[in-house]
Protein backbone atom coordinates (compact mmCIF):
# COMPACT_ATOMS: atom_id res chain seq x y z
CA UNK A 1 0.00 0.00 0.00
CA UNK A 2 1.54 3.45 -0.72
CA UNK A 3 2.42 6.03 1.99
CA UNK A 4 0.10 8.08 3.61
CA UNK A 5 2.28 11.12 2.41
CA UNK A 6 1.85 9.83 -1.44
CA UNK A 7 -2.53 9.30 -1.02
CA UNK A 8 -3.18 12.87 -0.15
CA UNK A 9 -2.52 16.79 -1.56
CA UNK A 10 -1.99 18.93 1.48
CA UNK A 11 -2.97 22.22 -0.48
CA UNK A 12 -5.27 24.25 1.44
CA UNK A 13 -7.53 23.61 -1.57
CA UNK A 14 -7.92 20.00 -0.93
CA UNK A 15 -7.99 20.84 2.71
CA UNK A 16 -11.08 22.73 2.36
CA UNK A 17 -12.79 20.22 -0.22
CA UNK A 18 -12.00 17.45 2.56
CA UNK A 19 -13.85 20.02 5.00
CA UNK A 20 -17.18 20.96 2.76
CA UNK A 21 -17.44 16.71 2.87
CA UNK A 22 -17.25 16.02 6.08
CA UNK A 23 -19.30 19.22 6.73
CA UNK A 24 -21.97 18.06 4.04
CA UNK A 25 -21.80 14.52 6.26
CA UNK A 26 -22.68 15.63 9.83
CA UNK A 27 -25.54 18.06 7.92
CA UNK A 28 -27.37 15.22 6.49
CA UNK A 29 -26.84 12.57 9.29
CA UNK A 30 -30.09 11.60 10.12
CA UNK A 31 -30.78 10.96 14.25
CA UNK A 32 -30.44 7.46 15.27
CA UNK A 33 -31.32 5.34 17.84
CA UNK A 34 -29.15 2.94 19.93
CA UNK A 35 -29.98 -0.29 18.67
CA UNK A 36 -27.81 -1.34 15.35
CA UNK A 37 -29.08 -2.97 12.60
CA UNK A 38 -26.32 -5.84 11.87
CA UNK A 39 -26.39 -7.92 8.69
CA UNK A 40 -24.09 -11.06 9.05
CA UNK A 41 -20.70 -11.55 7.07
CA UNK A 42 -19.90 -15.16 6.28
CA UNK A 43 -16.41 -15.59 4.95
CA UNK A 44 -14.92 -19.05 4.22
CA UNK A 45 -11.99 -18.56 5.14
CA UNK A 46 -11.43 -15.87 7.80
CA UNK A 47 -13.85 -13.97 9.99
CA UNK A 48 -14.45 -10.33 9.12
CA UNK A 49 -14.63 -7.27 10.78
CA UNK A 50 -18.94 -6.24 10.56
CA UNK A 51 -19.34 -2.64 10.69
CA UNK A 52 -23.14 -1.15 10.89
CA UNK A 53 -25.34 1.80 11.35
CA UNK A 54 -28.09 2.14 13.65
CA UNK A 55 -31.30 2.79 12.03
CA UNK A 56 -34.95 3.77 13.14
CA UNK A 57 -37.23 1.26 12.49
CA UNK A 58 -34.52 -0.89 10.92
CA UNK A 59 -35.02 -2.79 7.77
CA UNK A 60 -35.07 -6.71 7.16
CA UNK A 61 -32.04 -8.03 5.42
CA UNK A 62 -32.56 -10.12 2.12
CA UNK A 63 -31.62 -13.55 3.56
CA UNK A 64 -28.80 -14.89 1.45
CA UNK A 65 -24.92 -15.02 2.31
CA UNK A 66 -21.83 -12.66 2.60
CA UNK A 67 -18.42 -13.71 1.35
CA UNK A 68 -15.58 -11.18 2.40
CA UNK A 69 -12.37 -10.99 0.62
CA UNK A 70 -9.85 -8.59 -0.34
CA UNK A 71 -8.72 -8.30 -4.22
CA UNK A 72 -5.26 -6.89 -4.89
CA UNK A 73 -4.61 -4.05 -7.85
CA UNK A 74 -2.92 -1.57 -9.11
CA UNK A 75 -4.21 0.95 -6.49
CA UNK A 76 -3.44 -1.60 -3.59
CA UNK A 77 -5.77 -4.35 -2.54
CA UNK A 78 -9.36 -3.18 -1.86
CA UNK A 79 -11.84 -5.21 0.63
CA UNK A 80 -15.16 -6.51 -0.73
CA UNK A 81 -18.52 -8.21 0.47
CA UNK A 82 -20.65 -10.60 -2.35
CA UNK A 83 -23.97 -10.96 -1.60
CA UNK A 84 -25.33 -13.91 -2.88
CA UNK A 85 -28.96 -15.27 -3.17
CA UNK A 86 -30.68 -18.19 -0.83
CA UNK A 87 -31.48 -20.89 -2.11
CA UNK A 88 -29.58 -20.74 -5.51
CA UNK A 89 -29.97 -24.32 -7.37
CA UNK A 90 -27.82 -23.57 -10.25
CA UNK A 91 -28.07 -25.98 -13.60
CA UNK A 92 -25.11 -27.54 -14.76
CA UNK A 93 -22.97 -25.05 -16.48
CA UNK A 94 -25.03 -22.01 -15.54
CA UNK A 95 -23.71 -18.81 -14.35
CA UNK A 96 -25.17 -15.46 -12.97
CA UNK A 97 -25.25 -11.77 -13.84
CA UNK A 98 -23.04 -9.75 -11.18
CA UNK A 99 -23.85 -5.87 -10.51
CA UNK A 100 -21.35 -3.85 -9.39
CA UNK A 101 -22.44 -1.36 -6.49
CA UNK A 102 -19.83 1.22 -5.65
CA UNK A 103 -20.50 3.22 -2.42
CA UNK A 104 -20.56 7.33 -1.75
CA UNK A 105 -18.40 9.67 -0.03
CA UNK A 106 -19.22 8.79 3.73
CA UNK A 107 -20.36 5.72 2.76
CA UNK A 108 -19.19 1.83 3.15
CA UNK A 109 -20.34 -0.98 1.31
CA UNK A 110 -22.65 -2.24 3.49
CA UNK A 111 -24.59 1.62 3.85
CA UNK A 112 -25.28 1.00 0.22
CA UNK A 113 -26.51 -2.10 0.61
CA UNK A 114 -28.84 -1.41 3.50
CA UNK A 115 -29.83 2.11 1.42
CA UNK A 116 -30.45 0.54 -1.76
CA UNK A 117 -32.41 -2.99 -0.51
CA UNK A 118 -30.45 -4.25 -4.02
CA UNK A 119 -30.06 -7.66 -2.34
CA UNK A 120 -33.72 -8.08 -2.44
CA UNK A 121 -33.92 -7.70 -6.19
CA UNK A 122 -31.06 -9.75 -6.34
CA UNK A 123 -32.29 -12.72 -4.04
CA UNK A 124 -35.80 -12.17 -6.55
CA UNK A 125 -34.21 -12.32 -9.83
CA UNK A 126 -31.17 -14.32 -9.30
CA UNK A 127 -28.15 -12.17 -9.52
CA UNK A 128 -25.16 -11.13 -7.23
CA UNK A 129 -24.19 -8.29 -5.83
CA UNK A 130 -20.39 -7.16 -5.33
CA UNK A 131 -19.92 -4.41 -2.75
CA UNK A 132 -16.21 -3.28 -2.95
CA UNK A 133 -15.06 -1.13 -0.28
CA UNK A 134 -12.66 2.22 -0.62
CA UNK A 135 -10.25 2.12 2.00
CA UNK A 136 -9.72 5.28 4.24
CA UNK A 137 -5.55 5.48 3.64
CA UNK A 138 -6.49 5.80 0.00
CA UNK A 139 -9.14 8.92 0.61
CA UNK A 140 -9.63 10.15 4.56
CA UNK A 141 -13.63 10.50 3.42
CA UNK A 142 -14.07 7.29 1.77
CA UNK A 143 -14.80 8.35 -1.43
CA UNK A 144 -13.44 6.81 -4.84
CA UNK A 145 -10.85 8.83 -6.16
CA UNK A 146 -12.71 9.36 -9.70
CA UNK A 147 -10.98 12.62 -9.59
CA UNK A 148 -7.35 12.00 -9.30
CA UNK A 149 -6.66 11.49 -12.96
CA UNK A 150 -3.75 13.84 -12.89
CA UNK A 151 -1.89 11.42 -10.70
CA UNK A 152 -3.19 8.29 -12.30
CA UNK A 153 -5.03 7.37 -8.80
CA UNK A 154 -8.42 7.64 -10.70
CA UNK A 155 -7.62 4.93 -13.08
CA UNK A 156 -5.69 2.40 -10.87
CA UNK A 157 -8.73 2.49 -8.95
CA UNK A 158 -10.82 1.57 -11.85
CA UNK A 159 -8.22 -1.08 -12.70
CA UNK A 160 -8.49 -2.37 -9.01
CA UNK A 161 -12.44 -2.69 -8.84
CA UNK A 162 -12.21 -4.67 -12.49
CA UNK A 163 -9.38 -6.96 -10.77
CA UNK A 164 -11.73 -7.40 -7.85
CA UNK A 165 -14.70 -8.55 -10.34
CA UNK A 166 -12.39 -10.91 -12.02
CA UNK A 167 -11.35 -12.72 -8.78
CA UNK A 168 -14.83 -12.88 -7.94
CA UNK A 169 -15.63 -14.81 -11.76
CA UNK A 170 -12.56 -17.40 -10.38
CA UNK A 171 -14.04 -18.35 -7.34
CA UNK A 172 -18.09 -17.99 -7.73
CA UNK A 173 -20.81 -18.63 -11.19
CA UNK A 174 -20.23 -15.54 -12.49
CA UNK A 175 -21.88 -14.99 -15.99
CA UNK A 176 -18.92 -12.07 -17.64
CA UNK A 177 -20.64 -11.42 -20.36
CA UNK A 178 -23.21 -9.89 -18.06
CA UNK A 179 -21.69 -7.59 -15.72
CA UNK A 180 -22.84 -4.50 -14.92
CA UNK A 181 -22.18 -1.44 -12.58
CA UNK A 182 -23.82 1.10 -10.68
CA UNK A 183 -22.61 3.84 -8.23
CA UNK A 184 -23.78 7.12 -6.04
CA UNK A 185 -22.10 10.14 -6.06
CA UNK A 186 -18.38 9.38 -6.25
CA UNK A 187 -19.18 6.08 -6.73
CA UNK A 188 -21.13 7.13 -9.38
CA UNK A 189 -18.70 8.70 -11.71
CA UNK A 190 -16.19 5.99 -10.74
CA UNK A 191 -18.37 3.77 -12.15
CA UNK A 192 -18.67 6.01 -15.36
CA UNK A 193 -15.05 5.62 -15.75
CA UNK A 194 -14.93 2.19 -15.07
CA UNK A 195 -17.76 1.66 -18.20
CA UNK A 196 -15.70 4.53 -20.44
CA UNK A 197 -12.13 3.00 -20.01
CA UNK A 198 -13.65 -0.77 -20.22
CA UNK A 199 -16.74 -0.81 -22.33
CA UNK A 200 -16.33 -4.19 -23.34
CA UNK A 201 -16.53 -5.55 -19.82
CA UNK A 202 -19.57 -3.88 -18.75
CA UNK A 203 -23.21 -4.26 -20.28
CA UNK A 204 -24.68 -1.45 -18.86
CA UNK A 205 -23.21 1.81 -15.96
CA UNK A 206 -26.11 3.45 -13.78
CA UNK A 207 -24.89 6.85 -12.50
CA UNK A 208 -26.94 8.04 -9.64
CA UNK A 209 -26.19 11.38 -8.50
CA UNK A 210 -22.30 11.77 -9.97
CA UNK A 211 -20.46 13.88 -12.48
CA UNK A 212 -18.70 13.02 -15.53
CA UNK A 213 -15.32 11.55 -14.58
CA UNK A 214 -13.29 13.52 -17.44
CA UNK A 215 -14.63 16.44 -16.27
CA UNK A 216 -11.87 16.97 -12.89
CA UNK A 217 -8.49 16.00 -12.72
CA UNK A 218 -7.61 16.82 -8.86
CA UNK A 219 -9.53 17.04 -5.92
CA UNK A 220 -9.67 20.83 -6.36
CA UNK A 221 -11.00 20.50 -9.22
CA UNK A 222 -13.50 17.84 -8.40
CA UNK A 223 -15.55 20.82 -6.05
CA UNK A 224 -16.44 23.32 -9.30
CA UNK A 225 -16.94 20.15 -11.20
CA UNK A 226 -19.67 18.79 -8.44
CA UNK A 227 -21.19 22.53 -8.39
CA UNK A 228 -21.18 22.52 -12.02
CA UNK A 229 -18.93 25.20 -12.71
CA UNK A 230 -17.08 23.00 -15.55
CA UNK A 231 -17.52 21.85 -18.72
CA UNK A 232 -18.24 18.34 -18.33
CA UNK A 233 -16.70 15.72 -20.39
CA UNK A 234 -15.55 12.18 -20.69
CA UNK A 235 -12.35 10.27 -20.08
CA UNK A 236 -10.03 9.63 -22.69
CA UNK A 237 -9.74 5.81 -23.30
CA UNK A 238 -7.19 4.22 -20.96
CA UNK A 239 -5.55 2.69 -23.55
CA UNK A 240 -3.74 4.39 -26.55
CA UNK A 241 -4.07 3.21 -29.75
CA UNK A 242 -6.76 0.48 -28.60
CA UNK A 243 -9.35 -0.19 -31.20
CA UNK A 244 -12.49 2.45 -30.02
CA UNK A 245 -15.44 0.01 -28.64
CA UNK A 246 -19.11 1.37 -28.69
CA UNK A 247 -19.77 2.02 -25.00
CA UNK A 248 -22.04 0.38 -22.62
CA UNK A 249 -26.16 1.56 -22.47
CA UNK A 250 -26.23 4.35 -19.44
CA UNK A 251 -28.80 5.12 -16.80
CA UNK A 252 -28.68 9.00 -15.30
CA UNK A 253 -30.91 9.15 -11.88
CA UNK A 254 -30.28 12.54 -10.11
CA UNK A 255 -32.63 15.21 -7.72
CA UNK A 256 -33.15 18.56 -8.74
CA UNK A 257 -33.20 19.86 -5.24
CA UNK A 258 -29.27 18.25 -5.13
CA UNK A 259 -27.28 20.50 -3.03
CA UNK A 260 -23.97 18.71 -3.31
CA UNK A 261 -23.94 17.72 -6.84
CA UNK A 262 -25.47 20.21 -9.04
CA UNK A 263 -28.32 18.44 -11.24
CA UNK A 264 -26.39 19.83 -14.35
CA UNK A 265 -24.05 17.31 -13.96
CA UNK A 266 -26.87 14.65 -15.16
CA UNK A 267 -27.79 16.15 -18.42
CA UNK A 268 -24.61 16.97 -19.00
CA UNK A 269 -23.20 13.72 -18.54
CA UNK A 270 -25.86 12.21 -20.80
CA UNK A 271 -25.93 14.36 -23.36
CA UNK A 272 -21.99 13.37 -23.45
CA UNK A 273 -22.86 9.67 -23.90
CA UNK A 274 -25.77 9.93 -25.98
CA UNK A 275 -23.25 11.45 -28.62
CA UNK A 276 -20.45 9.33 -28.40
CA UNK A 277 -23.16 6.69 -29.37
CA UNK A 278 -25.08 8.56 -31.71
CA UNK A 279 -28.09 8.79 -30.10
CA UNK A 280 -31.26 11.52 -30.42
CA UNK A 281 -33.27 12.85 -27.42
CA UNK A 282 -37.23 11.59 -27.58
CA UNK A 283 -39.80 13.96 -26.04
CA UNK A 284 -39.66 14.64 -22.57
CA UNK A 285 -41.77 12.97 -20.05
CA UNK A 286 -42.87 13.27 -17.06
CA UNK A 287 -44.05 10.80 -14.53
CA UNK A 288 -44.98 9.61 -11.07
CA UNK A 289 -46.16 6.79 -9.07
CA UNK A 290 -48.45 7.65 -6.35
CA UNK A 291 -46.90 10.01 -4.14
CA UNK A 292 -43.96 9.25 -4.83
CA UNK A 293 -41.64 12.36 -5.89
CA UNK A 294 -42.60 13.33 -10.20
CA UNK A 295 -39.07 12.62 -12.72
CA UNK A 296 -38.62 13.78 -16.17
CA UNK A 297 -37.64 11.29 -18.72
CA UNK A 298 -35.40 11.55 -21.62
CA UNK A 299 -34.22 8.67 -23.37
CA UNK A 300 -31.92 9.33 -26.01
CA UNK A 301 -32.22 5.72 -29.16
CA UNK A 302 -30.48 4.84 -31.76
CA UNK A 303 -31.73 2.24 -34.09
CA UNK A 304 -34.92 2.38 -31.89
CA UNK A 305 -32.56 1.02 -29.15
CA UNK A 306 -32.41 3.27 -25.67
CA UNK A 307 -28.89 3.82 -25.07
CA UNK A 308 -29.29 6.35 -22.76
CA UNK A 309 -31.89 7.12 -20.03
CA UNK A 310 -32.10 10.57 -18.05
CA UNK A 311 -34.39 10.36 -15.55
CA UNK A 312 -34.25 13.92 -13.33
CA UNK A 313 -35.79 13.76 -9.76
CA UNK A 314 -37.70 16.50 -8.46
CA UNK A 315 -37.34 17.48 -4.77
CA UNK A 316 -34.89 14.78 -4.78
CA UNK A 317 -31.08 15.78 -2.47
CA UNK A 318 -28.10 14.51 -2.70
CA UNK A 319 -29.75 10.76 -1.64
CA UNK A 320 -30.73 7.47 -3.10
CA UNK A 321 -34.26 7.93 -4.89
CA UNK A 322 -36.73 5.44 -3.34
CA UNK A 323 -34.27 4.11 -0.51
CA UNK A 324 -34.91 3.15 3.29
CA UNK A 325 -36.02 5.33 5.72
CA UNK A 326 -34.14 6.89 8.20
CA UNK A 327 -30.78 6.29 6.78
CA UNK A 328 -28.45 8.37 5.46
CA UNK A 329 -27.78 9.14 1.76
CA UNK A 330 -31.59 7.84 1.22
CA UNK A 331 -35.11 9.39 0.68
CA UNK A 332 -37.50 7.15 0.49
CA UNK A 333 -40.46 9.05 -1.01
CA UNK A 334 -38.46 9.24 -4.42
CA UNK A 335 -39.11 6.85 -6.93
CA UNK A 336 -37.31 3.13 -6.54
CA UNK A 337 -33.96 3.58 -7.80
CA UNK A 338 -32.81 0.15 -7.13
CA UNK A 339 -35.78 -1.26 -9.03
CA UNK A 340 -35.19 1.52 -12.24
CA UNK A 341 -31.71 0.30 -12.42
CA UNK A 342 -32.25 -2.99 -12.30
CA UNK A 343 -34.69 -3.30 -15.19
CA UNK A 344 -32.65 -1.03 -17.09
CA UNK A 345 -29.22 -3.54 -16.53
CA UNK A 346 -32.00 -6.61 -17.13
CA UNK A 347 -32.95 -5.13 -20.19
CA UNK A 348 -29.13 -5.14 -21.35
CA UNK A 349 -28.41 -8.76 -19.71
CA UNK A 350 -31.28 -10.05 -21.86
CA UNK A 351 -29.73 -9.08 -25.12
CA UNK A 352 -26.63 -11.36 -24.70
Amino acid sequence: MPRRSRLFSLSALTRAYQRNLKAFARATKPVRPKAPAKLRVVSPKAPSVTRTKPSVGKPTPASGEWLAGIAPGPAGARRYQLYIPPGLALRAGEKLPLLVMLHGCGQTGRDLAAVSRMNRLAARHRFLVLYPEQERMANAHGCWNWFERRNGKAEAEAATLLAAVDLIARKQPVDLARVAVAGLSAGASMAVLMAAGYPERFCAVAMHSGVAPGTAESAASAMAAMHGRREAQLPDTFSEGAAPVALPPLLVLHGDADGVVSVRNAAATALLWAGALGARAGAIRTLQRGQRHAMRVTEFKTGGRTVVALREVAGLAHAWSGGTAHLSFSDPAGPDASALVWAFVARQFAKK
